[in-house]
């Protein structure tokens, strides 16, 4: 039987929000997906890059190829 539940993790287990017809020691398989708050804002990409204060050189990123795997292709 497959069902998608709404439930609430208090630090030790999921409860759900409505009652459920299954019997006590039923075995399930859990699939997490969270759910944001009405309130919760998602952190853009750039704020979060932002917030890390990275440091680098100043060609970071047209030479991202460089710094990452070495200067290892010739130009012909």
């Amino acid at each position: 039987m497959l069902m998608t539940i709404d439930a609430i993790y208090d630090g030790e287990s999921f409860l759900p929000v409505e009652p459920l017809a299954l019997k006590p020691n039923t075995r399930v398989k859990i699939t997490i997906e969270t759910l944001l708050n009405e309130n919760e804002e998602v952190a853009s990409f750039l704020a979060t890059a932002m917030s890390l204060q990275l440091e680098g050189p100043p060609d970071w990123s047209t030479n991202l190829d460089k710094y990452l795997y070495g200067d290892t292709h010739k130009e012909d």
